[in-house]
């Protein structure tokens, strides 16, 4: 199974990038899918969750600004990221949840990096 992320990029303060997470292989029943990020010196944290039944959360920094959203035929996983602002620099992560024959799994994606010029 793999995660392929793309879409970061350099962008001003106040514009707009819309990140992709393709899966390939037999990545089995997916639960959820999201999406990450780290800033330099910090941790990972949450930016938003999407469940197979489409039930969302976003953190809070993010609300009304990021839409997340997913692709059940595809097993893509989107996240439009509007108004963004430089704290929002950091490496984007995908990351899927799998639970198959009684098994829960997590895959991530490598990270693309999202720089947001002040």
């Amino acid at each position: 199974v793999q995660l392929q992320a793309s879409g970061g990029g350099l962008v001003q303060t106040g514009g707009s990038l819309r990140l992709s997470c393709a899966t390939s292989g037999s990545i089995g029943s997916i639960t959820s899918m999201g999406w990450y990020r780290q800033a330099p010196g910090k941790q990972r944290e949450l930016v938003a969750r999407i469940t197979s039944r489409e039930i969302i959360n976003y953190a809070d920094f993010v609300k009304g600004r990021f839409t997340i959203s997913m692709d059940n035929v595809k097993n893509t996983v989107y996240l439009q990221m509007n108004s963004l602002k430089p704290e929002d620099t950091a490496v984007y992560y995908c990351n899927v949840q799998t639970y198959t024959r009684l098994v829960r799994s997590d895959y991530w994606g490598q990270g693309t990096q999202v720089t947001v010029s002040s």
